[in-house]
């Protein structure tokens, strides 16, 4: 009976293939929409996660803001971090310039978005920064209070044409040698100023020295071991509350909790653009439901006929019901399937306007699964009270049906 029912709703919806397909477009469009934006989601968590899982996942940030800013000096994060061995593997300063003593500038041209940050050795490590030529800064650089700098690629191609090894460039009003050009983070041929891979590293002891304003707002500080993050977290804390007596002169976060942050906002925007996708899963729906109704009335002398013969209610019933999911059901496969190349063909366009290749639309099979079951649900759904209205006409009325 049910090979029988499903062949005959093929049979059916073959016979009006253009009106099948025109009643499939929103369902169509409503699964690729739901694929294509639940695959953008995925793409961005999974970038976020490889992007923060290569800088570790056992690095705390410590800021200090406010007028008690300037109470905490540099040693005493230092002494903080060497009074417990076993819990703090290694910190550095970040020291913020103002504009003035940050001015970056290569002959006679200047480069207003190149960030300039004041670092100690330890930094790269933490960050998971790889150079492309010559060295990071070290200890020496930073105890010395040296004049020398570490450049993105970005000023290393643009400024110097990739040989910036050993050239000077102006910060501020003083000169500092480039011993480093950092490997690029973004493959980005077009270099856009300001981007990841523009920026110039100096050491903190240089920034404090050579700047009037250069204030160490924010430390990166390790652990030994991720699972000592949280009790980290908690001994800076009480630290920093000893120093400044205040719960609002500092913030200290962790990169895991940075990471579930960032995942439920994109989680929160992901859902809300799914849902709107999906009103055309609706609207796909109440396409069903309006060509079944004029199926069954294209089809009551059939009815009429089929009834007279001794069909029962629950055979035409289930007629009607097979032939709106089988509709929605192939309008789910197609919107699968196109929702899989429009994700793959857009997958290298959105890596190249995220700046991140390894960015990729990348449609989950549960979205999928759920996506092809709710086409097929709402086609019993809305298929339902058509053929719920074939199963009760009375077989001498429709047997007159002109």
């Amino acid at each position: 009976m049910i090979y029988v029912t499903f062949r005959q709703a093929i049979k059916n919806i073959w016979s009006n293939k253009f009106r099948t397909f025109l009643t499939m477009l929103g369902i169509i469009i409503g699964i690729m929409a739901v694929m294509i934006i639940v695959g953008l989601g995925n793409g961005l968590t999974e970038s976020m996660r490889a992007s923060v899982s290569s800088m570790g996942m056992n690095l705390l940030q410590v800021n200090v803001y406010g007028p008690r800013a300037r109470n905490v000096d540099i040693q005493e994060m230092y002494n903080i971090i060497e009074s417990r061995p076993d819990l703090f593997s290694g910190i550095s300063p970040m020291v913020s310039m103002d504009r003035t003593s940050s001015a970056v500038k290569v002959g006679t041209k200047s480069y207003n978005q190149t960030s300039v940050i004041g670092v100690s050795e330890a930094y790269f490590g933490m960050t998971g920064t790889k150079i492309a030529q010559g060295r990071l800064l070290n200890y020496v650089d930073c105890s010395g209070y040296k004049r020398v700098c570490m450049v993105g690629d970005y000023i290393a191609r643009v400024a110097y044409g990739g040989n910036a090894i050993g050239q000077t460039i102006k910060i501020g009003p003083n000169q500092f040698t480039i011993i480093g050009v950092a490997a690029a983070e973004v493959d980005d041929p077009s270099l856009q100023e300001g981007s990841s891979d523009d920026y110039v590293y100096i050491p903190y002891t240089t920034a404090q020295r050579v700047a009037r304003n250069a204030v160490a707002d924010t430390y990166g500080v390790t652990t030994v071991r991720e699972d000592q993050v949280a009790e980290g977290k908690a001994v800076l804390e009480a630290n920093l509350q000893e120093l400044l007596h205040s719960d609002n002169s500092y913030f200290v976060t962790s990169l895991s909790e940075m990471l579930n942050t960032l995942s439920s906002m994109i989680g929160m925007v992901v859902s809300v653009l799914t849902v709107i996708a999906a009103i055309s899963l609706l609207v796909g729906g109440i396409g069903i439901m309006n060509i079944m109704m004029v199926s069954v009335a294209e089809r009551t002398r059939e009815i009429g006929i089929r009834k007279a013969l001794g069909a029962k209610e629950r055979s035409i019933l289930a007629l009607f019901v097979a032939e709106a999911a089988t509709t929605s059901a192939l309008g789910g496969v197609i919107g699968i399937l196109l929702g899989y190349l429009v994700s793959a063909a857009a997958s290298p366009l959105v890596a190249v306007v995220m700046g991140d290749p390894s960015m990729t639309i990348s449609p989950s099979l549960s979205s999928v699964m759920i996506a092809f079951g709710v086409s097929v649900g709402i086609g019993v759904l809305f298929g339902y009270l058509p053929a719920k209205r074939a199963a009760r006409l009375n077989p001498i009325e429709a047997l007159r049906y002109d």
